[in-house]
């Protein structure tokens, strides 16, 4: 065969290692984002962006190598969200359970994930020709591969400014960590007018762009219209106090808490709703798939190593469900598990296709509400068996984002499919991992939601990591179990959300829930952000906004992420010393 001749490079040793090294630092930083704004973020665009000059320097970096080494990265980043959103809720209650049995319930998903939703690749994407927008934006980048180098150069600058910035203010203190940008109006301090310095927040908001501002907007109807309208209505108990941060606390933990908490309940079950034509297209789907999966051939994995794979899967959530409630009961908690996670995946999958909007949370807080019933109220299990399901539902989005990708750019899915399969176990190992880290990190100024930072799980200035999604997961089993949730006020924000669903803007629910949950300080300089990001997509065009700010934004987000972490370290290991 001459050199003409010669399939390009795709399945690579480079390719596998590197998207295994960047999935690796994504994943411990998109954790420590998750706890903090309480959303996840896609690794795929800035894989692709560093996938570029790091094989073209190593003599390849033909775009299907490229796409297998952002399928790898996906992969194991995926995992950030589903562990984000539900283990931090033992922590929370202040449960005791296994750390082991917390990965195991997460590798489970990861399998199921990917062995559930690879045999609907054919029909989704060669006969539904279901969209998948995300992995159609990555698709165009790996098209380009001449401004991959500029693109790197500006994720570094915005790398190295937000890691300079979060330096001088931990570990300098040359810099305050929040403005007080409500004492410059004369505005009572109760309404959360602190503006956090956080380039992350800033940079998260620059990639949301317009699509962000309802969760900014949530934030502003939180604590500049409702706050003052408590406070000189008598919604909430009389205060005690005059001092800003008691009435901050009050506000809080009697009105918008509760009402947050209640408003993304409703939102997510309203994308539920939503969701019906895509549980009718999968059913439809499951129907077609058998047959056009047949004619895959040498293109898809067989039948049998998908068998084996479920087989194993499926043996990793009972073992890790074996661990909290014995062998017995882990049958059944396994069993609904695994078919409660192929539904929800698939459901998902069809979902983001046509919308790219995933309804994540609401799937795992009905996974969580079954394993409770089936229990009795075991919250421990409940949410290891949520860890699997939000990590396999989150699994089957990416994994059909990514074989989409590979669909545009002509890789072979099978190639794709064995990478995500031996690579997407280290996802959930790197997740809890440093969910253990940051919950054992001291609250002295290193960042940490542990025992030790409890007030700041009140406040969330300076560092602290409130875990948003986590704390609505506890405070509904909180509610469950006891009897005694604010039910009026969770019945109010459900109705809510449960309107806004309504409106033809997809999450609006669970962003502006999210927003109430948060403190101001935090979606104040996200919704900053997203101003930013929209302005200069309107003015200066798509073509800029990806080419420009895109990577930029993005390396806003890893740089403070990555230092974070490095910090938590550092201050960690000095105590042990």
């Amino acid at each position: 065969m001459s050199s003409s001749e010669r399939p390009y490079p795709e399945l690579t040793p480079q390719a596998m290692i590197l998207g295994a090294l960047l999935g690796v630092l994504m994943t411990a930083a998109f954790v420590y984002v998750g706890l903090k704004l309480g959303f996840g973020l896609g690794g795929s665009t800035v894989a692709a962006i560093l996938g570029f000059a790091v094989l073209k320097a190593l003599g390849t970096g033909t775009i299907i190598e490229n796409n297998v080494n952002q399928t790898i990265a996906s992969a194991i980043n995926v995992s950030s969200s589903g562990v984000v959103f539900t283990l931090p809720a033992l922590l929370l209650m202040g449960e005791t359970f296994s750390w082991g049995a917390m990965v195991l319930s997460a590798m489970a998903g990861s399998f199921l994930g990917v062995v559930f939703i690879i045999p609907l690749r054919k029909q989704m994407l060669e006969f539904d020709r279901l969209r998948f927008p995300s992995g159609m934006a990555v698709a165009s980048i790996l098209k380009s591969p001449g401004a991959g180098v500029e693109k790197l150069k500006l994720l570094a600058f915005g790398a190295l400014l937000s890691a300079g910035m979060k330096i001088l203010v931990d570990k300098v203190d040359a810099v305050p960590d929040a403005l007080a940008v409500g004492d410059w109006f004369g505005i009572p301090a109760y309404t959360g007018t602190l503006l956090s310095l956080s380039l992350m927040n800033i940079g998260a908001g620059m990639l949301s762009g317009r699509g962000g501002l309802p969760f900014a907007f949530g934030g502003v109807l939180a604590w500049w219209i409702l706050a003052p309208m408590a406070v000189s209505s008598g919604w909430t108990d009389p205060f005690t106090g005059s001092n800003g941060d008691e009435v901050w606390g009050q506000l809080y933990g009697q009105l918008l808490r509760p009402a947050g908490i209640g408003i993304l309940i409703g939102g997510a079950l309203a994308g539920v709703i939503a969701a019906f034509p895509a549980i009718r297209a999968a059913i439809k789907t499951l129907g077609s798939a058998a047959k056009t999966a047949a004619g895959g051939g040498a293109q898809e994995l067989s039948g049998k190593a998908l068998a084996i794979g479920l087989a194993g899967a499926t043996l990793l959530l009972y073992l890790s469900s074996s661990l909290t409630v014995g062998p017995v009961m882990a049958l059944p908690v396994a069993v609904v598990g695994v078919l409660w996670t192929a539904l929800a995946g698939l459901i998902v999958a069809q979902a983001t296709g046509m919308t790219d909007i995933s309804p994540l949370s609401g799937m795992a807080l009905i996974g969580v509400t079954l394993m409770l019933a089936i229990t009795g109220g075991n919250a421990v299990v409940a949410v290891t068996v949520g860890v699997a399901v939000c990590v396999g539902v989150g699994q089957c989005a990416d994994m059909m984002q990514d074989l989409k990708t590979g669909h545009l750019v002509g890789g072979i899915p099978r190639r794709q499919q064995l990478a995500q399969i031996f690579t997407g176990w280290i996802g959930p190992v790197v997740a809890v991992g440093t969910v253990y880290l940051l919950w054992t990190a001291t609250g002295d100024g290193s960042p940490g939601f542990g025992p030790e930072s409890t007030a700041c799980l009140k406040k969330g200035s300076g560092d602290c990591l409130s875990a948003p999604q986590a704390g609505a997961l506890q405070a509904m089993i909180d509610g469950v179990i006891g009897g005694n949730a604010p039910l009026d006020k969770y019945a109010a924000g459900g109705l809510i959300g449960l309107s806004l669903g309504a409106l033809p803007i997809a999450g609006l629910g669970v962003l502006m829930g999210l927003a109430m949950y948060l403190p101001f300080e935090v979606t104040l300089g996200y919704g900053i952000g997203c101003l930013v990001g929209w302005r200069l997509e309107s003015s200066r065009g798509g073509a800029f906004f990806g080419g420009k700010v895109v990577p930029f934004a993005a390396g806003l987000i890893v740089g403070e992420a990555l230092t974070s972490l490095g910090i938590t370290i550092i201050d960690l290991l000095g105590k042990g010393a």
